[in-house]
This record gives C-alpha cells, sequence and structure tokens, in this order.
C-alpha cells in the first residue's frame, strides 16, 4: 500500500459504541476495564475519541475518585481505582440484602476463611508455597484452592463494608 492508497475498510460487522453513547461514557467504559497505567491516547483509541477529549474526561473522573493519574512520566498514565470499583459492589449488597442477611454472609465467609487456614497451616494466603508438591494436578489444586481463598477474603471485606453502609443509610459512620 502507498501512502496514497486510500484506508481500508473496517471490517467490523458490528460498531463498537451504541449510538448517542457520549464521549464521557466511552471514556469512563474503557477506564474502568483498564487493568494497567496506560496513556491517554491509547484510551482514547478504544474510546473513539480525540486524546484531548479523552484527557478532559480522565481528569474529570480523577478528580471524582474513580481513576488515579501518574504524572511523574511522560506520557501521563491513567488508571482504574479499585477502591472505587469495591465501593460499588458494597453499595449494590447493601442496597439488595438486609443487614441480617449481610452478617449471616460474612459468618458463612468468615468460616471458609478458617477452613482455608486450618488446611494450609497459614493465616494470609501469600504465605502459602503452591509449589510445595510434585504433582502438576496438586499444583493447580493448591493454586484453585488459595485463589478462591483471596476471593473469600475480598468478599468478607466487601461484606463488612456493605455492613456499615446497610446500617448507616449508605455512610461509613452514623449521623
Amino acid at each position: 500500500m502507498t501512502e496514497f492508497d486510500p484506508a481500508p475498510e473496517s471490517t467490523a460487522t458490528e460498531p463498537r459504541w451504541q449510538q448517542g453513547e457520549d464521549t464521557f461514557s466511552r471514556v469512563y467504559d474503557v477506564a474502568m476495564g483498564i487493568t494497567s497505567p496506560t496513556p491517554a491516547a491509547e484510551i482514547a483509541d478504544v474510546a473513539d475519541c480525540s486524546p484531548n477529549a479523552a484527557k478532559k474526561h480522565l481528569d474529570r473522573l480523577a478528580k471524582m475518585g474513580i481513576i488515579s493519574v501518574n504524572r511523574d512520566g511522560r506520557p501521563v498514565q491513567y488508571e482504574r481505582n479499585e477502591g472505587y470499583l469495591e465501593w460499588q459492589d458494597a453499595s449494590r449488597i447493601a442496597d439488595e440484602l438486609t443487614v441480617k442477611e449481610i452478617i449471616n454472609r460474612v459468618s458463612e465467609l468468615e468460616e471458609e476463611r478458617a477452613d482455608y487456614e486450618d488446611e494450609f497451616g497459614a493465616t494470609d494466603p501469600t504465605a502459602v508455597n503452591v509449589y510445595d508438591h510434585d504433582s502438576h494436578e496438586a499444583i493447580h489444586d493448591r493454586m484453585t484452592a488459595v485463589s478462591e481463598w483471596r476471593s473469600v477474603i475480598r468478599d468478607i471485606r466487601l461484606y463488612e463494608l456493605a455492613h456499615q453502609l446497610a446500617e448507616n443509610d449508605g455512610h461509613l459512620i452514623s449521623a
């Protein structure tokens, strides 16, 4: 292809974004999907907008605490705020369940955590050496169990936060 050839036609069968979705929504959706620090230009490519528009909306999202910004290097890097996602999950749990249901779920999760602690003889999943066995199957089983243990710990944190929110009308502390 020479520099004067026409741009190739898109092979996509469906548009990436729904008709009428505004730029802010597209940038927000992309920012929630990134898993590592990413420059505004890359986010703009995926969000189908200009880098300046992406930067404007990313800076707004940063002021809202939804994403974090690392301005130390060039280009500036943006990253989703995992705490924001946990807050969203806890708020959803607080809205969907009663305080009693939340307390019961925390008790169930704490029992699961205690079972993992007994199984591995540790109180922290990072202290477990999953490669401590000879067979591939045993290693795989331990990796799966440790991953599930980490999920239980995360869920305990979410349900405890949801409990605080549910008891205090959406606030962490009572008014």
